[in-house]
């Protein structure tokens, strides 16, 4: 397609998506490439992903950062998982969380010897077999050897920004300040060539990086690369977000309640708490939606609410001749499990081993599409697994989610795990005990198990079980407070 090599990459945005590419590549490639970030002072970021998942202490690892310069710099707190409110039914609650639940053996998974253990009366809720969960429901959190407990954290996005922008500059990234006027193409390849700023000055590249958000400014507006809207099975297009005032001591976990026509979020930071709602306009006016959030908030505003709409789905192509889309610009799916800055993540990651220093060629955009193509799509099943798998029968909107008709590839794996207990991990897909702690958390138990487990006298069992239930037990009663351990380790500079 294109054999010239790739000494210039333009990354036009900033916000969450420009500057993780922009630290990832400037500290990982920088030495052999000239790296550019054009960021718009005029255009405000979206900035309401305040919550994320355990790849991130993965991906802070890669980049060598100090996890408690980083929250410190983010007056972040930990997150054990989400505790799920309403969405099995009214007053049903259950917690997601990012461990593994009980012990497997080589032909079946725990939820099997759980399965028997509900049958005979003698096994307890699922969680209670999860240390994450155990924690999170005690407000537990502290460092254990060898990984031994999973956690993501819970930030201030527009600070974090800032942060991977000090580490970007430390390693040699250009940043200029300005907004993108024209996108100009090679008339021989349809290429991207440069981008004319507002000011008059011309930015050109090899490759360039769309992080301008929804807008798409070179993905779409300039390439035409199209987008498949999946808005038949996420029903939501609407948020509305404020902030307040922390009136207790911060949870180590997200909470996600459900209401009539969505969902709202809390998440605790050290200094404050992120809140907002997920709701489907055509189920609910936008200022309903608005009284219904601030009639449900703890602590006093310390921001106005502020509205976003979005439209779910993904770009029918991530990557599009000489242009990568990472973040809103290739898609949104939105923030129910806290996966927008993950697939930013995954999206720099792929990039980074497919990096077309010796030229873009076809083969490369098409695995790398391949790749996102499927990250993208096991984590929408996830998400609408949580509206499809409901009792709630209370309004139109939860009827309507009840009723989907699903992706086959999810059908497929509710279907499989009512008839048999059985979650298969597909090519390494981003979750795996997550889908038997939401499918049984909203309702759904299998109807067997495997008869490996028929191996274990009763008694053997329920051995087992305590065993497990007592263990846990043990380890999280040593552990100290959330809220001292923050105290202790990574205390926020609140001003």
């Amino acid at each position: 397609m294109n054999t010239k090599k790739v000494k210039k990459v333009v990354i036009a945005g900033g916000g969450t998506a420009g500057w993780m590419t922009a630290a990832a590549l400037t500290k990982l490639l920088g030495k052999n490439l000239e790296i550019s970030l054009i960021e718009s002072d005029e255009i405000p970021t979206v900035g309401v992903g305040e919550a994320t998942i355990p790849t991130l202490v993965y991906y802070h690892q890669l980049l060598n950062i100090n996890e408690a310069d980083f929250l410190k710099a983010t007056q972040g707190t930990y997150k054990l998982g989400i505790n799920f409110e309403h969405w099995h039914d009214i007053d049903k609650h259950y917690l997601h969380a990012f461990g593994v639940t009980g012990k497997d053996c080589w032909a079946a998974g725990f939820q099997h010897f759980w399965k028997r253990g509900r049958d005979l009366g003698i096994a307890k809720d699922f969680g209670n077999y999860c240390l994450e969960q155990v924690a999170a429901k005690q407000q537990k959190f502290a460092h254990l050897p060898n990984n031994g407990l999973n956690y993501a954290y819970h930030i201030d996005a527009g600070l974090y920004a800032k942060f991977l922008r000090q580490i970007s500059e430390q390693h040699g990234i250009k940043r200029i300040s300005g907004t993108i006027n024209k996108v100009n193409l090679d008339s021989s390849n349809g290429h991207i060539q440069s981008l004319d700023l507002k000011d008059g000055s011309n930015v050109e590249g090899d490759l360039f990086i769309d992080c301008t958000g929804q807008r798409g400014l070179l993905i779409e507006q300039a390439l035409h690369t199209g987008y498949e809207d999946w808005s038949h099975w996420l029903l939501n297009d609407s948020a509305i977000a404020v902030q307040t005032k922390a009136v207790e001591a911060p949870r180590p976990y997200t909470r996600s309640i459900a209401h009539k026509f969505g969902w709202q979020w809390r998440i605790p930071l050290q200094n404050r708490v992120g809140n907002g709602i997920v709701f489907s306009s055509k189920h609910v006016s936008d200022e309903e939606a608005k009284q219904t959030l601030l009639n449900n908030l703890e602590g006093e505003m310390i921001t106005e609410p502020k509205t976003i709409k979005f439209k779910t789905g993904t770009r029918r192509q991530h990557w599009n001749k000489n242009c990568i889309a990472i973040g809103l610009s290739s898609g949104f799916l939105e923030p129910l499990e806290s996966t927008s800055i993950h697939l930013i993540q995954q999206s720099v990651l792929k990039l980074l081993r497919i990096f077309p220093q010796n030229g873009i060629i076809q083969h490369d955009i098409d695995e790398y599409n391949q790749q996102m193509r499927f990250e993208v799509e096991s984590v929408r099943d996830f998400i609408i697994l949580h509206y499809k798998v409901t009792d709630r029968s209370d309004s139109t909107y939860w009827s309507h989610c009840k009723n989907l008709d699903v992706p086959a590839s999810l059908a497929h794996k509710i279907a499989l795990f009512k008839d048999t207990g059985r979650v298969f991990r597909v090519n390494n897909e981003l979750f795996d005990d997550s889908w038997m702690q939401v499918m049984i958390g909203q309702g759904l138990e299998p109807k067997s198990y495997h008869p490996i487990v028929d191996n274990m006298s009763e008694q053997e069992l329920q051995n087992f079980l305590s065993h497990l239930e007592n263990n846990l037990s043990g380890i999280v009663g040593q552990l100290p407070s959330h809220g001292a351990f923050l105290q202790q380790f990574c205390p926020a500079n609140i001003g």
